[in-house]
C-alpha cells in the first residue's frame, strides 16, 4: 500500500538527494510538515506534485543536488586533512597515502603510495590553479576497502610539474573502484574548481567541517 506520509529520509532516498537539502526544502515552503502517527512527515501529494510541475530551473537543481548526494557517498568530513607538513610532492604523495592507511581505507600505505607514485610520474595530476587529483594508474577494489575521496591541504606549496607552472596545496586523492565512479568524481570535481571563487575559499577555510561545507553545500532555491 503507498504511504500517504513520508519521513525526511523517506523523501531525500526518494528524489536521490541529501536529507539536509529535504530540510532546506522545507525551512523555504517547498514542502510543508504534518503530523502523522506522532512524527512530523511530509505528505507524499507534495512531492508528486512538486515533481510533477518542475521548471526548467528546479531541474537543473534537482540534478545537481542528486549529483551531490552522490558525490556525498565517497566524501565526508572525516576525509579531510588540513595544513599537513610537506616539502615534495613524494612527501605529499605519502602524507596522503598514511591519511587514507588512517581511515581504513587501505590496509598498507607504503602500497598506496607506490602505485600514486607510478600514476604521477607518467603524467603530472597537477590541473593547474594550484591543484592535483592524485589517483592510482588502475583500480584496486581489493585494495581499497570502500570508494572514497580524500581532500587534502599542504602548508607550503609545492612544485608538481602543473600545466600552468602553478605550485600546489590542494589535493584531491580519488580511491575509487571502477570507471563510472571515477568519471563522475573527476567531473564533480572539475566543475566545482571552473569557479575561482571556490578555490579561494577551500584554500582558506579553517575548518574541517567548512570544507565539507564548501564541497557538498548545492542547495535547491
Amino acid at each position: 500500500m503507498t504511504k500517504k506520509f513520508l519521513t525526511i529520509r523517506e523523501v531525500s532516498n526518494l528524489l536521490k538527494i541529501t536529507d539536509s537539502v529535504v530540510k532546506e526544502m522545507i525551512k523555504t515552503k517547498v514542502f510543508t510538515l504534518q503530523r502523522d502517527k506522532g512524527s512530523d512527515k511530509i505528505e507524499k501529494a507534495q512531492v508528486d506534485e512538486w515533481l510533477a510541475n518542475l521548471n526548467e530551473h528546479e531541474v537543473e537543481q534537482l540534478a545537481l543536488n542528486r549529483s551531490v548526494c552522490r558525490f556525498a557517498d565517497y566524501f565526508n568530513r572525516k576525509n579531510v586533512f588540513l595544513d599537513f607538513e610537506a616539502d615534495n610532492r613524494y612527501e605529499a604523495i605519502g602524507e596522503m597515502s598514511k591519511f587514507a592507511k588512517e581511515l581504513k581505507i587501505v590496509r598498507d600505505h607504503r602500497w598506496l603510495y607506490k602505485v600514486v607514485v607510478a600514476r604521477e610520474e607518467l603524467v603530472s595530476t597537477a590541473i593547474g590553479n594550484g591543484v592535483a587529483l592524485l589517483h592510482p594508474r588502475h583500480f584496486h577494489p581489493s585494495k581499497v576497502k570502500k570508494p572514497s575521496i580524500l581532500f587534502g591541504r599542504s602548508k607550503q606549496s609545492i612544485d608538481f610539474d602543473a600545466i600552468d607552472n602553478k605550485p600546489v596545496d590542494i589535493y584531491f586523492m580519488l580511491l575509487l573502484h571502477d570507471d563510472v565512479q571515477h568519471l563522475f568524481s573527476i567531473s564533480y570535481i572539475s566543475k566545482l574548481l571552473l569557479h575561482e571563487e571556490n578555490i579561494k575559499n577551500l584554500r582558506s577555510a579553517k575548518t574541517k567541517t567548512k570544507i565539507e561545507q564548501l564541497l557538498t553545500s548545492k542547495m535547491l532555491n
